[in-house]
């Protein structure tokens, strides 16, 4: 898995957002614009960002710092046309995750794994991507991370600290 500062919605590498009430956005807005790609209409980049490709890009949020004091918290991935002059226009929500109950927000867990997911029916591809929160409750800890990666480490873990990857249960000796 590799980590792109390019590709992060929060801060930088070991720093986090904390959504601490009601409604907020990521620290950085992704653009997907690049200089020397032509520009379509409006100044849309046309940067291929490989929505329904296999393998898709993948979306990766994880809890750095554990979240503490408020009630829960849901996680939204919005896209924006370039508003003519090279700032987003008005942002959509793609996706809406479900509700993370506050108990679930420890340090390690994982909120949003899942491929890159395409542009609802009628929205045009976008320039600008971010991450919206809606956060219930004011949590006065915790922080998140998250990316836009080519690739995740996606096992399944066994407990629910999120600390000990899956595979076999300990005591098991597999024969070569």
């Amino acid at each position: 898995m590799i980590l792109d500062g390019q590709l992060q919605f929060t801060g930088a590498l070991g720093t986090g957002d904390l959504p601490t009430t009601g409604t907020q956005v990521s620290t950085n807005a992704i653009d997907l614009h690049m200089a020397g790609i032509p520009t379509l209409a409006n100044l849309q980049g046309a940067r291929d960002i490989g929505i329904g490709d296999d393998p898709a890009l993948k979306i990766l949020i994880e809890v750095l710092t554990a979240f503490t004091v408020g009630t829960s918290l849901q996680v939204m991935i919005q896209g924006a046309p370039d508003n003519g002059s090279g700032a987003p226009g008005s942002y959509t929500t793609w996706w809406t995750s479900p509700v993370y109950a506050e108990a679930t927000l420890v340090a390690g867990a994982r909120l949003y794994d899942m491929d890159m997911p395409r542009p609802p029916a009628g929205v045009g591809m976008p320039r600008f991507l971010r991450l919206q929160y809606v956060s219930v409750g004011t949590h006065t800890t915790g922080a998140l991370q998250a990316w836009i990666l080519g690739d995740r480490h996606d096992q399944i873990y066994q407990g629910t600290n999120n600390a000990i990857l899956g595979g076999y249960p300990a005591g098991i000796n597999v024969a070569n």
